[in-house]
């Protein structure tokens, strides 16, 4: 099921902006339908309340840049890159997330419904409160990631290195009645592996019984 986006109040069609450097530019509400931004750099712009519709977006670079309400619809982000960029409540349905790499940032509230997240990485990002309903992040690296409050219903992780990051809560309960683990087959470290213990409410305890006898 595709989002609504944000209503725009301008558009922006067809334009050819490859390779091209976006650096200091402010842009709201603006609707951009099948826009090239491949090769794209960009340092300290804004994007609010924006749609992007059918545009590419392969091996753009974006630095310290806010996307803050936005939308992304059938869009291409092959190998793009974005470090210390905020993506607060923006989402991305249907896009081609392939060699996505995110580093620092705050993607909060962003919506990964069904995401292909499998190539992606993320490092040291807040998704506190994102969706990831459905998402398939098998395999994917989401190092030192804030997943506080994240929805996960659905999403798969086998495989994927959670070490460092703060996960969502787990339901014991629906466990202990035969409901899936949310994080099985993920990669977690020692004082993860405790907390999710703790959660599916095991006594965890670090010194040994006394020998007997």
């Amino acid at each position: 099921m595709s989002r609504r986006g944000p209503a725009t109040t301008s558009e922006v069609r067809g334009a050819d902006w490859e390779g091209e450097d976006l650096t200091g530019q402010e842009h709201e509400a603006v609707a951009f339908v099948d826009v090239d931004f491949t090769d794209v750099t960009a340092r300290g712009a804004s994007f609010t309340a924006c749609t992007f519709t059918d545009c590419r977006f392969s091996s753009a670079t974006f630095t310290d840049i806010a996307f803050v309400g936005c939308a992304f619809v059938r869009c291409r982000l092959f190998d793009a890159t974005f470090a210390g960029c905020k993506l607060l409540g923006t989402s991305f349905d249907r896009c081609g997330l392939d060699v996505l790499r995110v580093d620092g940032g705050d993607w909060s509230f962003a919506g990964l419904v069904r995401a292909d997240l499998r190539s992606a990485s993320f490092r040291d990002v807040r998704l506190r409160e994102a969706d990831l309903s459905g998402a398939q992040c098998d395999g994917a690296r989401l190092w030192s990631v804030d997943l506080s409050g994240a929805s996960v219903a659905g999403a798969t992780f086998a495989g994927a290195d959670l070490r460092g990051s703060d996960l969502p809560e787990i339901d014991g309960d629906a466990v202990h009645r035969g409901g899936p683990v949310p994080l099985a087959g993920a990669i977690v470290d020692p004082d993860q592996a405790i907390a999710i213990a703790v959660a599916l409410g095991f006594d965890v305890r670090a010194d040994a019984p006394p020998l007997e006898g």
